[in-house]
């Protein structure tokens, strides 16, 4: 089937930083030494909290030099424990002094009863979730007096219930708490191997207007799933897959994400050109996608 990639004809509602790496600390001196041709950097957000000390100081010395969005990975804005009023205090804070052109987390939960998890747990794709994560991104874009974005999550099986694909649940989600999105594209490709839909649909429920930011990373394969393991290069199907949401969506700020085996900056530096040639090369994706059978929690 044809699809369209013509690019998205409404405004996107959030700036287009170019091509940005995130910041790890292998690479904290040399980013503040060498200042590389990078367009902007990613910071998680957690490890930036607390005022003083060397990471602090790395930050605020890399956003004399950089526009810089954080990135979070403890909102839980699916859970039903209340939100965690001091998380959003220190947030607010770190947003205060760094001024980060965005702010994102994920479209997740990870606590529950007032225990954290630690990972990215998936939601139900029900009206009823729908409704109580609208009504918290709502309640945290106030108190941050900002809108934010959340990231589409890896996943490995299907909770059972479902009434709406993740991608529908996502783009109706973004219109009605009107916040953006973080979309990331290797995560799209590895929850579709893992759980048999077609990437390309996925792209053609997203509102284009709503994705601030792009994710690439690298994933490895282990007992027939992909895992999203962010410590490799980024696949030829990722990439593909890239061109034709760039193609699609216009250009957005996009981003490498290494985070384990971290290897030297000119290694991301390398990936990140990779990425700006197939952002700025017309979509050549022409063939099907193969799923695999749905895993679905009991």
């Amino acid at each position: 089937m044809k699809r369209n990639t013509t690019p998205t004809k409404t405004p996107a509602l959030f700036p287009d930083l170019g091509f940005g790496l995130g910041l790890r600390r292998e690479h904290y001196r040399h980013v503040m030494t060498s200042r590389p041709r990078v367009g902007w950097f990613e910071v998680i957000s957690e490890n930036f909290m607390v005022p003083g000390g060397n990471p602090r100081r790395v930050l605020e010395a890399v956003r004399r030099d950089y526009p810089v969005v954080l990135h979070g990975v403890s909102l839980s804005i699916g859970s039903v424990d209340p939100l965690d009023r001091h998380y959003l205090d220190q947030l607010a804070t770190l947003a205060r002094d760094i001024q980060p052109a965005w702010i994102s987390d994920h479209l997740c939960w990870g606590s529950a009863h007032g225990m954290y998890a630690h990972d990215l747990l998936p939601i139900p794709y029900t009206s009823e979730a729908l409704a109580h994560v609208a009504a918290r991104v709502s309640a945290v874009q106030d108190h941050l007096g900002r809108r934010i974005l959340l990231e589409n999550p890896s996943s490995y099986l299907a909770l059972k219930g479902a009434e709406m694909t993740e991608w529908e649940f996502l783009a109706e989600l973004a219109r009605r708490a009107d916040c953006g999105i973080l979309l990331d594209v290797n995560n799209i490709f590895v929850s579709a191997h893992n759980q048999g839909f077609d990437p390309h649909d996925y792209l053609d429920g997203i509102p284009g207007e709503r994705v601030g930011q792009i994710h690439l990373a690298g994933h490895t394969a282990q007992d027939g799933l992909l895992i999203d393991t962010h410590d490799g290069k980024v696949r030829a199907e990722v990439w593909a897959l890239y061109a034709e949401a760039m193609a699609r969506f216009g250009m957005r700020s996009t981003m490498i994400e290494w985070d384990a085996r971290v290897p030297a900056f000119e290694v991301l530096q390398d990936e990140l050109a990779r990425a700006e040639g197939h952002a700025r090369a017309p979509a050549t994706r022409q063939h099907p996608f193969v799923g695999r059978e749905s895993r679905h929690a009991a």
